[in-house]
């Protein structure tokens, strides 16, 4: 076997920008999206969220609305619109590796993970966070 070829996880060598390894350009439409525009377009997600929720309900009730019209947003838009409203108004999308349309259960699973926070914090070299690596997404710059 040649030494180059990677045999093991640890074998693997530092890409040279995200997306690399996925096919993806370093820079412009395709590109990974970088961790501001991401961080950015979830607070937008999560302030819409929050304000329909203050407009329904109160008190303790808001945390949990906020939090299943979030997740409910990132299910409907994610299919239909290629992305939540804050990917879509930050210019990005979320893709599936294999290309075609991303389907239903992607975005399901993707929210799920999502909603669990820590899957988010986690990520690649690629800039995947662990929600969009069991999905098999990735938040691309439209």
């Amino acid at each position: 076997m040649a030494a180059s070829t990677p045999q093991r996880f640890g074998d693997l060598e530092p890409s040279a920008w995200p997306g690399e390894r996925l096919g993806l350009p370093e820079t412009g439409p395709r590109s990974v999206a970088r961790i501001g525009r991401r961080t950015l377009a979830i607070a937008i997600d999560w302030g819409l969220a929050l304000l329909l929720a203050n407009a329904f309900a109160d008190g303790a009730a808001v945390s949990m609305l906020t939090l299943a019209i979030f997740a409910v947003a990132q299910v409907v838009f994610i299919p239909t619109i290629g992305g939540s409203i804050g990917h879509r108004l930050l210019g990005m999308r979320v893709v599936p590796l294999v290309g075609g349309w991303i389907g239903l259960w992607r975005p399901v699973v993707r929210t799920l993970l999502l909603v669990l926070v820590i899957p988010v914090i986690v990520w690649d070299s690629d800039q995947r966070g662990f929600h969009d690596k069991i999905a098999g997404t990735v938040l691309v710059r439209a």
